[in-house]
Order: C-alpha cells, then sequence, then structure tokens
C-alpha cells in the first residue's frame, strides 16, 4: 500500500495558505496598513478552518499541530517586531512578551510529545487549574487570545490612524478597543509565564523518572 501523504491533507494545505497570506501582511505591515491588515486577517481566521477540516475529515496529525502552533506563534511575533520599531521606548516590553510567548510554548510542546500527549492542548486533570481551564474552555481560551490579538493589533493601526471616533465617549475605536484588552493583554501574559513554570517543572518531573529508571536498570545489570 501506498503511504499517506500528510503533507497534502486539507487542513495542512490551509496551514499553507496561512503562511502565505502573513508573508504577504509581513511585507505590507511597514507602510500600508489596509493591505497588512486584510492579509493578516485572513492568516489567522484561515485557523478556525483548518481545526475543524482535520476533525472532519479524520486529517488530524502532529505535523498539522505543529505548523498551526509555529504559524500563530511567527505571526505575533513579527507584528511584534514591526511595534518593536513603531514604538521604540517600549522595545524591552515588546522583547519580554515576545520572549515569554515563544519560551512558554516551545517547552510545552516538548513536554507534550515527551508524555506521548496527542496534542499541546491536552491538560492532564491533576494538573494546574488555571491552564486546564485555558485549554479545556474553548470560551476561554478564545476569549484570550482575540484579547490578545487585539492588544497588539491596535497598537498597530493607532500608529496610522485612531479609526473613527465614537461620539459619546470621543476618542478613536482603535484606541478604545486597545484600553479594553490591555487587561486581558496582562493576563494572558501571566498565564504564559505559568504555563513556562508548569513545563519547566514538568519537563523536571521527566528527567528524574528516566533518571531514576536508568538507575534502576543499572542496578538490575549489576547483580
Amino acid at each position: 500500500m501506498d503511504s499517506e501523504n500528510i503533507f497534502l491533507f486539507v487542513p495542512n494545505i490551509i496551514g499553507y495558505f496561512r503562511i502565505v497570506f502573513g508573508l504577504i501582511s509581513f511585507y505590507y505591515m511597514p507602510f500600508d496598513y489596509q493591505k497588512a491588515s486584510v492579509c493578516y486577517l485572513l492568516s489567522a481566521g484561515l485557523d478556525a478552518f483548518d481545526g475543524y477540516a482535520a476533525r472532519a475529515l479524520g486529517q488530524s496529525t502532529k505535523f498539522g499541530a505543529i505548523l498551526d502552533q509555529i504559524t500563530d506563534r511567527c505571526a505575533t511575533m513579527a507584528l511584534v517586531m514591526v511595534l518593536s520599531v513603531f514604538y521604540p521606548k517600549y522595545m524591552l516590553l515588546f522583547q519580554v512578551l515576545n520572549i515569554v510567548d515563544i519560551a512558554s510554548h516551545w517547552i510545552h510542546i516538548w513536554v507534550s510529545i515527551m508524555q506521548g500527549k496527542s496534542s499541546h492542548k491536552f491538560v492532564d486533570p491533576s494538573g494546574n487549574p488555571i491552564l486546564r481551564l485555558y485549554y479545556t474552555s474553548r470560551p476561554v481560551l478564545f476569549f484570550m487570545c482575540a484579547g490578545n490579538e487585539l492588544f497588539f493589533s491596535m497598537l498597530y493601526l493607532m500608529y496610522f490612524t485612531q479609526g473613527p471616533i465614537i461620539p459619546f465617549i470621543k476618542i478613536g475605536l482603535f484606541k478604545a478597543v486597545f484600553l479594553v484588552s490591555v487587561p486581558i493583554a496582562f493576563v494572558k501574559f501571566l498565564i504564559s509565564l505559568l504555563h513556562l513554570v508548569v513545563a519547566c517543572i514538568n519537563m523536571g518531573i521527566i528527567d528524574v523518572k528516566e533518571r531514576e529508571d536508568a538507575k534502576r536498570s543499572s542496578e538490575a545489570k549489576s547483580q
């Protein structure tokens, strides 16, 4: 039997389109916020379809899960890079936000693979209650991720325009959304820090277990 070509699975093809739209968006980000925003939204919007296609067609793969995760992280990272240029006074803040986001997800994925979990979103019920709620409740996950994305996106748009003025509060739409998203982004940052700590602890547990197993194996061979 010929082996399946998982790289041509429908959800993975959707993932490739996400990358293409993302690259186009990155090109326009420094000087054309309208084209950049449209392409960025298309890339982000397709994220809702790849998971659905994977479940509906029975085409869930580890490659697809990693592709989805990497695309999300790289898109945010590229946007934050542009923000560091637009707002140089806050470059250190953007660097810290980026580092914690990347590091927490990277270590968490490695731990998930080592533990044989089928998805990076799998959470042991006996684990941290905050992370359990974050990953098992779709509304919570969507709310936090969307709020975090709005924080960076509104900062980007505000560099070019404040957006239409909201009459009863006399401020631009983009600024209003930004102000609402600030506390969400802050909580998301704290969750990422927690994510990082828990992942490191789980990695340590794996190390200890492997060392104990190796020690018992060595003792058994010496007897």
